[in-house]
């Protein structure tokens, strides 16, 4: 608590949209940079979708010991989608949109559990990737709201 000269406590004003908590301007940077993930995320699936769907002999995958029998078709349908939602997910956290942040937290979940299955196979790759999407989805999550409070301004 702080005082004023003469010993009385000082009443601080709560934060307005005019005078936005200092702390604000400090995640804005990070959720920004969510929704940039998000949306080059977008492209480099919908780019690997064009390839499997133009070229399906680019990706060399046996079906030995795998669940499922590998299919470019079925995998380039599979990223041009995800592709697409996760680029209007990026552009839409830049504009402040819950739903965004919503479909943002679940594509970086989704992710840290693939990297945690990836965990054996690279180590520290993934360790470094689970922690950032962490930091995203926390960012996503307990800040998102303020790059809406701060595009009005």
């Amino acid at each position: 608590m702080t005082l004023d000269h003469r010993g009385d406590p000082v009443r601080r004003a709560a934060p307005t949209r005019e005078s936005p908590a200092p702390e604000a301007d400090t995640w804005i940077g990070l959720v920004v940079f969510a929704g940039i993930m998000l949306l080059s995320l977008g492209v480099f699936q919908v780019m690997e979708g064009f390839t499997a769907l133009l070229h399906g002999q680019a990706y060399l995958v046996t079906p030995e010991g795998m669940l499922i029998e590998p299919n470019p078709e079925m995998w380039g349908w599979m990223h041009l989608f995800f592709g697409l939602i996760s680029g209007a997910a990026g552009v839409g956290v830049l504009l402040g949109q819950t739903w965004a942040r919503a479909v943002g937290v679940i594509f970086t979940a989704v992710g840290a559990v693939v990297h945690f299955l990836f965990l054996a196979a690279a180590p520290f790759w993934s360790g470094i990737l689970i922690c950032l999407q962490v930091v995203v989805i926390y960012a996503l999550c307990a800040h998102g709201g303020e790059v809406r409070r701060g595009r009005h301004e």
